[in-house]
């Protein structure tokens, strides 16, 4: 106990901390995040949507601002924000960590176009249209249909689980602010392991086993194509009684273009109970059935959208999370807040790193950002020699755990 108090000391106070990562430097992933990859996203809202011309002006003045102008005062209505703001406000934006600005960045946006205001545009996800074409288009249906060939008699049960904690972990390339600005991910990954740089998946599904029966909380990232295989994953651990109950934690709002919300779960249940495929739809008529008897739970906290690590969570999710026997955090934001985006060592440990967490903890991630721990010597160095951007482009992934 006095060795984890001393791990949490050192990771999550002020002093002996590795630096934040900004994003105001040219060239780095975070400048081309606000130079590039916000004005295109600015441009495709307006695409999607029929937005009036005082919201095109709100989101052309919110880009302007953030490269080159202070942080403005948030709306009224953002009661969180008074205390995440920490004291950036007033501030210029290039002076705020890449992961404060980000998130800033998506809450203003949403005050442009009217989704915290009293018109017609209140309650509007603006990234809806995006969402619902990707969940209905072919590639989804391709993709359900691959269910079927794992309820074959020669797929034993090792090869079924990790085949579905495969689709799970990939998934998270099918995210839609990433793929405007990377024209889509790399093929490497499968259920064999290729592409991992690092693999605990063993100890992973070991620990499902000697805590058989527990509370799960999966942390979902993406909607659409993630949240499909997501919620397959959920419905394997308790139909095999992996776990007693599932808590999917989701948005209480928009966030990074395609993140789930509430909204965003029942439309992917209604597109697995109306697959054509019946391995889909049975999955789907199960989980409705889970949801009513409330063995699948969806939970969605205000923490989900705050603009900092999950060392500065409030004590009711902690508690949450210390209950559970395994916390899922699936998705590239929710590692960066895990391991509070930070220039670590890539071979820092990860269960150093994750040691404040009050609980065991997993991580399934593609790779679209800078920060990653928990790497082997040989396997960083055979990665930086390789040339490529293999931190941010979304072409290799992670399964990490720490019991």
């Amino acid at each position: 106990m006095r060795r984890m108090a001393h791990a949490r000391r050192d990771l999550s106070d002020d002093g002996g901390l590795a630096p934040e990562i900004g994003w105001s430097e040219p060239g780095s992933f975070g400048w081309g995040v606000f130079h590039e990859r916000h004005p295109r996203l600015v441009r495709q809202l307006r695409e999607d949507l029929p937005l009036g011309a005082g919201q095109a002006e709100a989101l052309d003045a919110l880009v302007a601002e953030t490269l080159g102008g202070v942080v403005a005062p948030m709306g009224a209505d953002a009661v969180e924000w008074e205390g995440w703001g920490q004291g950036r406000f007033g501030r210029p934006w290039r002076e705020a960590s890449f992961l404060w600005a980000e998130s800033c960045f998506y809450r203003r946006l949403l005050e442009a176009v009217g989704y915290f205001g009293t018109g017609a545009w209140r309650g509007v996800d603006p990234f809806g249209p995006a969402k619902e074409a990707e969940l209905q288009g072919s590639v989804v249906d391709e993709e359900l249909a691959a269910l079927d060939g794992l309820g074959d008699a020669d797929v034993d049960e090792a090869q079924r689980r990790d085949a579905l904690l495969a689709a799970s972990l990939w998934g998270n390339r099918a995210d839609l602010g990433f793929l405007m600005t990377a024209g889509g991910a790399g093929a490497s990954g499968d259920s064999a392991g290729h592409g991992l740089v690092a693999d605990d998946r063993a100890q992973l599904w070991a620990h499902l086993e000697r805590r058989r029966g527990g509370l799960v909380i999966v942390v979902a990232d993406n909607a659409g194509r993630e949240l499909l295989p997501d919620l397959v994953l959920v419905d394997h651990l308790l139909r095999g009684g992996l776990a007693a109950q599932v808590v999917l934690h989701v948005k209480p709002q928009p966030y990074y273009v395609s993140d789930a919300t509430t909204d965003d779960v029942v439309a992917a249940l209604r597109r697995l109970r109306g697959a054509g495929t019946e391995a889909a739809a049975q999955v789907g008529r199960r989980l409705w059935e889970c949801a009513a008897e409330g063995l699948l739970v969806v939970r969605a906290h205000p923490f989900a959208c705050a603009p900092s690590a999950y060392t500065g969570m409030p004590e009711d999710l902690a508690a949450e999370f210390a209950g559970a026997a395994l916390t899922v955090l699936k998705g590239d934001l929710n590692y960066r807040r895990l391991v509070q985006d930070r220039h670590w060592p890539a071979t820092l440990p990860f269960a150093e790193a994750t040691a404040y967490f009050p609980g065991p903890v997993a991580s399934l991630r593609t790779l679209k950002s800078e920060v990653v721990v928990g790497l082997e010597p040989g396997t960083v160095r055979r990665m930086d020699a390789a040339g490529a951007p293999w931190r941010t482009a979304g072409t290799h992934a992670l399964v990490q755990f720490r019991s």
